[in-house]
């Protein structure tokens, strides 16, 4: 068997992509409702901040950030994966080698992770992945994608509320320039709250 090598950062910021084990189905977004619960129990369970994220139909990209002194999250996918997955109806084909360890067929088994370096890299990994559904031909603006935070970074000042990345010019990335910025705003409110 292969193994992964992943870097546990004990209160670090990473970033993910997770991919339903059938890239055709539409399993994410038909059932949001179910994914956010998910998160929520897992979150209420094991505390992580997530930064940011982005839903699309057969897959996902967000960025968490771990609690002081905590690295572990594998443990919080395979419970966010597990709720959800109980949750829907058991009708996925299933490959004999699930079946032999009573797997479900929902998830791919593994998830891409990356750990954040430095305030540039959380900026670009949040720009990335919020055009994407543009990117996928899913709509024509950013801002026409509900299952995405980035309705929340436009109403915490990280993105302008106007102008090309908001809903005229579909090609047009967010901005890492102004998400740095609004990234380190928040960084400074969160050390400094009562400023």
């Amino acid at each position: 068997m292969t193994s992964y090598r992943r870097n546990f950062v004990p209160g670090g910021s990473f970033f993910f992509t997770v991919n339903l084990a059938d890239r055709r189905q539409s399993l994410l977004t038909a059932n949001i409702d179910l994914l956010r619960a998910a998160f929520r129990e897992t979150r209420r369970r094991h505390p992580f901040t997530i930064d940011a994220i982005v839903v699309l139909p057969e897959h996902l990209h967000t960025v968490w950030t771990m609690p002081r002194g905590d690295a572990d999250f594998a443990t919080r996918w395979r419970q966010i994966k597990s709720a959800f997955s109980r949750n829907l109806a058991p009708d996925e084909p299933v490959s004999a080698s699930r079946v032999g360890k009573a797997e479900r067929g929902i998830w791919q088994r593994r998830y891409w992770e990356h750990t954040i370096r430095d305030e540039e890299d959380y900026a670009r990994h949040i720009d990335y992945f919020h055009i994407n559904p543009v990117k996928h031909g899913l709509v024509n603006r950013v801002c026409d994608w509900a299952p995405s935070s980035f309705h929340r970074h436009v109403e915490l000042g990280i993105y302008p509320q106007t102008g090309p990345v908001i809903c005229r010019n579909a090609t047009t990335a967010p901005s890492s320039a102004n998400a740095l910025e609004g990234i380190r705003r928040m960084g400074r409110a969160q050390r400094n709250p009562s400023s």
